[in-house]
C-alpha cells in the first residue's frame, strides 16, 4: 500500500449543514472539532460555500482542501462535507438519505419555514444518519422507521421524540451493562 495515501477511516463525514437562500444558517453540525472550531469560523466556511454553489448548476464542489456535495429545494441548501479523498458516492448517499428523509416528513414541501417548524425532527433526521461523523444509515425508510415517522401521522410529535429518546437511552444502557460484565468476567480471570 502506498505510504502516502491515508488510512481509511469510518469517520467519513465532517460536516452537515442546512442554509436558507440568504446564506443564513439553519442547521449546522461539525463533527470534526478541528475544523473550524469557533462559530465566526464555521459561519465564514458556509458562506464561502454558498457564494460559490447557490448560482451553481453542479452537485459537487471542492473548496478548502475538502469535497461538499449540495442539494437546493426551494429557498433551502443541504451541504455535507468530507475530506478531499473522501468518496463523493459516499457523501452523496448521506445528502440524498437526508433530503428524501425530510422530505417525507415535510409532506414533500422542503423549504425554510417547514424546517423551522419541525426542527426537532430536523436534528432527529440528521442524528440518524451520522453520529460523530460515522455514517450510520443511507436508506430513509430505516431512517423515517427509527425516528417513528409515519406519513399517516402528523410530523413528529412530542411522544415520538420521546419514544425515539428512550430508545437510544436503553440502547446505551445495554452496551454499557454489556462492556460492565466484560471487565468484571477479564477481572476475575
Amino acid at each position: 500500500m502506498d505510504s502516502t495515501s491515508p488510512e481509511p477511516s469510518l469517520y467519513t463525514v465532517k460536516a452537515v449543514f442546512i442554509l436558507d437562500n440568504d446564506g443564513n444558517r439553519l442547521l449546522s453540525k461539525y463533527y470534526d472539532p478541528d475544523l473550524y472550531p469557533s462559530m465566526k469560523e464555521q459561519k465564514n466556511f458556509e458562506l464561502n460555500i454558498f457564494n460559490k454553489t447557490h448560482k451553481a448548476d453542479n452537485e459537487i464542489a471542492f473548496l478548502e482542501g475538502l469535497t461538499i456535495v449540495y442539494k437546493s429545494s426551494i429557498d433551502v441548501f443541504f451541504y455535507v462535507v468530507g475530506s478531499a479523498q473522501e468518496n463523493e458516492l459516499m457523501l452523496m448517499s448521506v445528502l440524498n438519505c437526508l433530503f428524501e428523509s425530510l422530505n417525507q416528513i415535510l409532506r414533500k414541501n422542503v423549504e425554510r419555514r417547514g424546517l423551522l417548524d419541525n426542527m426537532d425532527g430536523v436534528f432527529l433526521v440528521v442524528d440518524e444518519i451520522v453520529d460523530g461523523g460515522v455514517v450510520l444509515e443511507s436508506d430513509p425508510q430505516q431512517v423515517l422507521q427509527k425516528v417513528n415517522y409515519r406519513a399517516d401521522e402528523n410530523p413528529l410529535t412530542e411522544q415520538s421524540m420521546a419514544q425515539h429518546l428512550t430508545e437510544k437511552l436503553a440502547l446505551t444502557t445495554n452496551v454499557l451493562q454489556s462492556a460492565k460484565e466484560q471487565i468484571k468476567w477479564s477481572i476475575l480471570k
